[in-house]
């Protein structure tokens, strides 16, 4: 074997040290897999000054792909995508790739094959940098001089997973290198390139934790956008939640199945059942019910080929009018118990393989290949792969679908669960307030970080201070892609460039390709220095007589250049100068980095604000729902019992006072007859005598008749009180009608009467009405009943509580302060609840006014008052749905207006005002 020629070592080591800061630099700066592959091939091939270097990846089934190549001068056949069965590199020599790091160099002119493992296969410690030659097999010899190849180098590439410490590594693929002429590898390029290969490891692994993190925020997004299909109230899009779950597994069609109901959404594609199967429903046929059967929870069954599946062979039937081969089932499960399946249709597809030469399997193991001719292998009918993040996100969909359906249900069943809706309602609440929280959160990170990430600002700033510290007249930052300068920072009366675009055809494409590989250009005198007539003219005429330019990269990708112009007189530059105005080329590089960052943030931000809106949105309409579900749930039941009670105690009251009359015509009658006795039989026998004189004859004769008179006064009590409960009920009233609102003002503090008398020391509450000649009003008089109700109610709950104790004091009710003090200082007041209505002077609309005496209450606790579950009272007393119910039933319902006028320590009131008329029809 041949011998390159001899170099300086310093310069091997320098160019060594330069190859691996590169790839270092590479790897740290993109997460571009294959970007990197291409940078390392071609750095490789021009370190080892080679015709070809590659990378070689393998499959799992042992076979392998070039995904990465560099040629130099095209001495060699391109082999960049092609394929190479599994017997090209046999298993025991993959192992020893794998267990012992081996590297190998051929030296095809003499037959041999170096050696060079890292570890020992009997200790496993790392071994020194050593070339073992032996003779090679001659078959692999007419192998390589089949692809023209005399010397090769073959370092292996691992891959280990950096989250699993105790992970085994894995033989990803092979970096090699190709020569067309015998070269000696010397050891300490062996060294180098092992290094190379170690960072290109550490790159897949960035490579893979990316592409994990994205196939994770992708199926998030997924799992995001179906449950928000799946959970939205009061209407669970199914349908839509199938066709986005179909869309995300590239599906041709899918189906949900739900048990209780027999209900089945479909989309795309689908199979059908002969009709010798009885059923027209898959999931309805005996064997598909006796699978779901054997299926426990949580379990999801794949296959890519459908027709291989046993226990699918009758179904399999209903398939073959269709292209569907793969096969996803999803058996729902809520608390082990089976409602439904979802299932995933993917369609059968054809590939094509690019193969370096015709395969022949008979052949492959005892000739070597002598053409590498492409030859294409298309395989038809193929079934589609199902891959663990297949699973994965199917089994994250498994609870939302089950959890969904169950919820769907549960729906249907509200008023059976209507004692549970309340706290639902609010840990539903609780978790999208969570959310919304979480969103404002990352907003307002994001916009700190944007108050501090301006690239104009940047790029100007960093301008100003190159000029002042490289002491020159002139520093421009010349952006690429608008071909113009964008900044310019200026010492003294020269000429501004600032927007000054360049001639094209003064830079060739030749430039830009230097640039990106990390060219920087002094010119220490312009008209003496090597540059074209064209480029010199140009610079002079700029005023510029020297100049530094310095390349601005991302990546591989020359984004513009920093340029330093001396227009005073030519300048030498420095290798300082040149070295500081590198890196502040950098940091530009890293500034739009940065603001290419930023911008992603504000994208993030958009999106974020999007979904905060859409969260409050949701959480206003989920109260508004809630609350009208408890309003009607309340009033129904309200409205049923009374009228219950009503109807079963007018009965016997009606009974009662109907016999009540004849009661007492029987009474006088008897009562006549024994005054008759009386007259002409004044000597009763003696035992009557007795006896009417034992049961006070006279006193009971004189007090009967008062007894039927107060009898009949009860009666028409309890016959007054039950029409006032069917009054306020109003169940036969349920359109909107013209009613008198005293009436129902009256009826309900009739229903409330014994919360206003006297309970041990409370005095009783005083109620004062101030009623005004009003008209009948068009109104929905039940439901107006029940603001009535609301009001009162917490008038009665405020005066119960009071700022202290209701006490009595010098003869008069009032409230006495807790501080015994003030006892004697405070003026004593009765309880009172004062109710005053009014028409307006256009007889139009209709003023109530309800208000107490009571404590009143503070400014932060009257803005909340109408707000749903919003309550002071203790715990199992309110639910802060009354007023909140009330101001829907007179500014909704009626689109009147309800508002509230309290301070601490006045009392508080209520202003009603609704139309006499609605001026149009009352939504209900």
């Amino acid at each position: 074997m041949t011998s390159i020629e001899k170099s300086n070592p310093l310069q091997q080591n320098s160019d060594q040290e330069s190859l691996l800061h590169r790839m270092i630099k590479q790897i740290r700066r993109s997460l571009n897999l294959p970007e990197i592959l291409t940078t390392t091939v071609t750095e490789v091939r021009l370190f080892l000054r080679a015709d070809r270097v590659k990378v070689y990846r393998f499959d799992t089934d042992g076979s392998g792909e070039v995904i990465a190549e560099s040629i130099h001068d095209q001495r060699l056949p391109s082999l960049l995508g092609l394929r190479f069965p599994v017997h090209d590199i046999p298993k025991a020599v993959r192992e020893m790739f794998l267990l012992v790091g081996q590297r190998s160099i051929v030296d095809v002119a003499n037959e041999k094959i170096g050696l060079s493992p890292i570890q020992s296969t009997e200790t496993g410690k790392r071994l020194q940098t050593n070339i073992h030659y032996r003779q090679v097999d001659p078959c692999h010899i007419q192998y390589l001089k089949a692809m023209g190849v005399q010397s090769s180098l073959v370092v292996p590439i691992l891959d280990c997973d950096p989250q699993e410490q105790l992970a085994k590594p894995k033989l990803w693929g092979l970096l090699v290198s190709h020569h067309t002429e015998p070269r000696k590898i010397l050891k300490r390029e062996i060294k180098v390139l092992q290094q190379v290969a170690d960072q290109v490891a550490i790159a897949i692994a960035q490579s893979n934790l990316l592409t994990e993190a994205l196939n994770q925020q992708k199926r998030e997004a997924i799992v995001n956008r179906v449950t928000t299909l799946l959970h939205k109230l009061p209407t669970v899009e199914l349908q839509a939640a199938i066709e986005e779950v179909i869309s995300a597994f590239s599906g041709v069609g899918g189906r949900l199945y739900i048990e209780q109901s027999r209900e089945l959404y479909t989309w795309g594609d689908q199979p059908t059942l002969p009709y010798e199967l009885d059923n027209s429903i898959i999931e309805q046929h005996p064997t598909w019910q006796k699978w779901m059967l054997e299926c426990k929870p949580g379990n999801i069954w794949a296959s890519s080929d459908l027709y291989k599946e046993p226990h699918l062979r009758v179904l399999a039937l209903a398939f073959r009018s269709t292209q569907i081969r793969g096969l996803m089932v999803i058996p729902l499960h809520y608390r082990e118990k089976f409602i439904g399946v979802l299932s995933i249709f993917r369609a059968e597809f054809e590939t094509e393989i690019l193969w370096a030469g015709r395969c022949d399997a008979n052949r492959r193991q005892l000739l070597p290949q002598l053409s590498f001719e492409v030859w294409r292998e298309q395989k038809k009918g193929q079934a589609p792969e199902w891959k663990p993040e297949d699973m994965a996100l199917a089994q994250a969909l498994y609870d939302h679908f089950s959890m969904a359906i169950q919820q769907q249900q549960m729906y249907k069943e509200v008023q059976v669960l209507n004692g549970n809706l309340e706290l639902r309602v609010q840990e539903k609440t609780a978790e999208l307030e969570k959310s919304l929280l979480i969103t404002k959160v990352i907003k307002q990170i994001t916009e700190q970080i944007r108050r501090t990430l301006d690239l104009q600002t940047t790029l100007q700033t960093i301008v100003r201070e190159v000029r002042p510290l490289l002491n020159s007249d002139r520093v421009v930052i010349f952006q690429l892609s608008s071909k113009s300068v964008i900044v310019e920072e200026i010492n003294g009366s020269w000429q501004s460039v600032l927007g000054l675009n360049a001639p094209l055809e003064c830079f060739p494409n030749d430039y830009k390709h230097l640039y990106s590989k990390g060219r920087i250009r002094s010119l220490n005198n312009v008209s003496t220095d090597s540059l074209s007539d064209c480029h010199r003219e140009f610079l002079q005429n700029l005023q510029i007589q020297a100049s530094l330019t310095v390349p601005i990269n991302i990546g591989i990708e020359v984004w513009g250049l920093l340029i330093v112009h001396e227009c005073s007189a030519p300048r030498t530059w420095q290798d300082a100068e040149i070295d500081l105005l590198q890196q502040l080329g950098d940091q530009a590089a890293i500034a739009i980095q940065q603001a290419q960052l930023y911008e992603q943030t504000y994208n993030a931000e958009t999106e974020a604000r999007n979904q905060a809106a859409q969260l409050e949105h949701t959480l206003h309409k989920l109260q508004e729902t809630q609350t009208r579900l408890v309003q009607t749930e309340k009033m129904f039941g309200l409205g049923q019992l009374v009228a219950g009670i009503a109807h079963e105690i007018n009965n016997p009251v009606n009974f009662i006072y109907g016999n009540l009359c004849h009661t007492s015509d029987y009474i006088e009658q008897l009562l006549e007859i024994l005054r008759l006795y009386q007259l002409h039989y004044p000597d009763p026998h003696s035992e009557i005598s007795d006896a009417i004189a034992s049961i006070d004859f006279e006193f009971l004769i004189e007090d009967l008749p008062r007894i039927i008179t107060s009898m009949q006064v009860g009666s028409d009590r309890i016959r007054s009180i039950v029409l006032s409960l069917r009054n306020f009920s109003r169940l036969d009233e349920a359109e909107n009608k013209r009613v008198d609102l005293h009436e129902g003002i009256d009826n309900t503090l009739l229903i409330l009467q014994y919360q206003l008398t006297s309970k041990g020391a409370f005095p009783g509450i005083q109620v004062i009405k101030d009623y005004g000649n009003i008209p009948m009003v068009e109104c929905y008089a039940g439901q107006m009943n029940q603001v009535f109700m609301n009001i009162f109610s917490n008038a009665i709950d405020a005066l119960e509580m009071g700022n202290g104790e209701w006490g009595m004091g010098a003869g008069n009710w009032g409230i006495v302060n807790e501080n015994k003090e003030d006892k004697k200082d405070k003026p004593y007041s009765m309880p009172t609840i004062h109710i005053s209505t009014r028409i307006s002077t256009d007889n139009s609309r209709l003023l109530i006014r309800i208000s107490d005496n009571g404590p009143g209450m503070t400014l932060e606790v009257k803005k909340r008052i109408f707000d749903p579950f919003f309550t002071t009272k203790s715990v199992g007393k309110g639910t802060g749905l009354g007023l909140a119910i009330s101001y829907q039933i007179i500014v909704e319902k009626h689109g009147g207006i309800m508002e509230c006028i309290s301070e601490p320590g006045k009392g508080t009131e209520f202003w009603i005002e609704i139309p006499v008329k609605p001026p149009a029809k009352i939504d209900r």
